[in-house]
């Protein structure tokens, strides 16, 4: 039956055409009625994703391949691109027999693409490479042919990895062809090579049942479901299990109460299950990722790969602003504390701690994206929460302080680039290559330390008129790289409490960048704006234009405002300093001081001096 199942994962950077491959695969294959009304990027199921355009969850999905007489089923697992969300991609890869690696036609193999592909290559997976948007303008297939070779062999990859097969695609359009003037007209020709290429699963099937537990999610009407492959046996609805962990100990014994498979991007329950199905399982209540389900029989778990540990980190506590419950509807520590753990337990790249007082706690993650996601999501489910600057965790390595190092690499218009090299010598980077890429283009890739490029993002973006790409993935620990700068501009803060003037924020424009607009709720302590000089600067944004019973002398100016900086999460997680927090809540994002009352804060500069 094995003969007759292909398992293969989809690996991508950010925003090379992933999900719209899989849509077309889907389509093609017959798993819609013709006139079945489907959506673009189906893989992407939750609203975040759909609205960033960016994987986050690694799905499975499942089509049927017809391949002469034979009938075969194709598990395609979507995995994320951005390394953020590596921890999934780690575990997803245990389920797949082969991989496909999406390469964007104009942009090349990025830092994203090699961190994942890396992990693949170690596991032993066989590789098809895929050079898809063929059709871009900008488009240099061959070049990029040899980038990804390059890229394979300096991640070591084995000669038979190298033997790789090449193939030209256009996701959009539902394409793909072994040569670039072959006919385009769909994608028989890659269902047939994943046929051919990737080997069938391999397990033995006469052996105790065991799956490793990979994916853990929660539906409304099953529960929990764990989903996972089966790495050897078979087993049937209502057979008993054992689930142990990775030191072999007994998490629980159940029943599996429901057992699906995927159709499409549907689970559809079965009743038996065998050596390679990548299904999903209802009913335990204990078991998480990274354990083994089995038999009663079963002895020893099912080994899984190290998941790197996380690089940043943010405190999160009860918000205590005076708007503190006026506008979500979990604002509790012990809410805030459920929340945080069970993330915890179903995201193995998130970890989790509180202080002795249990009033904060800290979560670790790989990047800025990952912890700024989480937080986004929390607040969309109504929960208000205070979040500090990210920092970095660092690690004691032969007595000496050592901290993450990322490789950054950066596309920047010719004019840009030495203004971008100039920023990034003063956060510590090194310049590992620069090279033109056409088209008046310049990719440059640095190392520089993580603590150096907190806030660097949307300063980046400013210096490069919005037009540079910056992608960053995490190399590895080196020795502590000394002080580096913080934000070099000081902030306006509000000195009172209540609802902003036009007239007050128009003589402040002078001062700096403002945060806020007109009838604005503000108060003491909140961060409003950015001065135009070092230090920080109290402000009154409440103060309205006196008025009386007396005709000026002049004309009176017309109030005119700028429009006000709109920064999102993630900048905002970037922005602050060590003295100061975001306060998140369900309808807002407001920037303020650790200690709101002026005289507190003057107190703690001097004890930090």
């Amino acid at each position: 039956m094995t003969e007759k199942l292909r398992n293969i994962a989809i690996i991508a950077h950010v925003d090379h055409g992933k999900t719209t491959l899989i849509d077309a695969m889907l389509k093609q294959s017959g798993m819609f009625r013709e006139n079945e009304n489907v959506d673009t990027c189906m893989m992407d199921s939750n609203d975040l994703e759909k609205e960033r355009g960016i994987t986050i969850l690694a799905k499975p999905t499942s089509v049927q391949w017809k391949k002469g007489n034979d009938t075969l089923r194709i598990n395609i697992i979507d995995t994320p691109g951005h390394a953020d969300f590596g921890g999934e991609v780690e575990r997803v890869l245990h389920m797949a027999d082969g991989v496909i690696l999406l390469t964007d036609s104009a942009e090349g193999p990025m830092p994203q693409t090699k961190f994942v592909l890396g992990k693949a290559l170690k596991q032993g997976l066989k590789p098809i490479v895929i050079i898809n948007k063929i059709d871009r303008p900008d488009g240099r297939p061959e070049e990029v042919v040899d980038e990804v070779f390059d890229l394979f062999v300096s991640l070591d990859a084995t000669d038979e990895q190298l033997d790789f097969p090449i193939m030209y695609a256009s996701g959009r359009n539902g394409w793909c062809t072994k040569e670039l003037d072959d006919p385009r007209e769909n994608l028989t020709p890659l269902m047939d090579l994943i046929v051919e290429h990737v080997p069938a699963p391999k397990g033995d099937k006469d052996k105790p049942f065991a799956m490793l537990a990979t994916l853990l999610d929660s539906d409304p009407f099953l529960g929990r479901c764990l989903t996972g492959r089966v790495i050897q046996g078979s087993a049937k609805i209502n057979d008993a299990v054992k689930s142990i962990d990775l030191d072999g100990k007994i998490v629980e014994n159940g029943r599996l109460t429901k057992l699906m498979m995927f159709n499409g991007t549907n689970r559809v329950p079965v009743a038996e299950v065998k050596v390679g199905d990548i299904i999903c399982i209802a009913g335990l209540a204990k078991t998480s990722v990274a354990d083994t389900i089995g038999a009663p029989a079963l002895t020893e778990p099912v080994q899984s790969t190290p998941i790197d540990p996380p690089t940043m980190a943010v405190m999160i506590s009860v918000n205590d602003s005076p708007f503190a419950g006026k506008e979500g509807t979990k604002v509790t520590s012990t809410l805030i504390r459920e929340r945080l753990l069970a993330e915890a337990e179903t995201n193995v790249a998130i970890t989790f701690s509180e202080s002795e007082n249990k009033d904060a706690f800290e979560i670790g993650g790989r990047g800025e994206l990952q912890l700024g996601v989480l937080i986004e999501t929390m607040r969309r489910e109504g929960f208000e929460m205070i979040v500090s600057r990210p920092r970095v965790l660092y690690q004691e390595i032969d007595g000496e302080r050592h901290e993450p190092i990322e490789e950054i690499t950066i596309d920047v218009d010719e004019e840009y680039s030495s203004t971008v090299v100039d920023k990034m010598n003063r956060r510590k980077a090194e310049m590992t290559d620069m090279r033109s890429s056409g088209a008046g283009k310049t990719r440059i890739t640095f190392l520089a330390p993580s603590r150096g490029l907190i806030g660097y993002q949307s300063q980046f973006l400013t210096d490069t008129r919005g037009t540079g790409v910056f992608n960053r993935v995490f190399h590895s620990y080196q020795p502590h790289k000394g002080p580096i700068p913080q934000r070099g501009k000081g902030v306006l803060i509000s000195n009172d409490t209540g609802s902003a003037a036009a007239y007050a924020i128009f003589n402040l424009q002078d001062r700096g960048v403002m945060f806020i607009g007109h009838q604005s709720l503000v108060y003491e302590g909140m961060i409003v704006g950015e001065h135009s000089r070092e230090n920080d600067l109290e402000v009154n944004v409440l103060k309205g234009k006196k008025l009386t019973n007396m005709r000026a002398s002049g004309t009176d100016e017309a109030v005119t405002l700028v429009p006000p900086r709109q920064m999102s999460l993630e900048d905002m997680m970037s922005y602050v300093n060590e003295d100061e927090l975001l306060e998140v809540t369900p309808k807002s994002l407001r920037l303020r001081k650790k200690f709101l009352v002026a005289h507190e804060r003057k107190k703690a500069s001097r004890e930090a001096s």
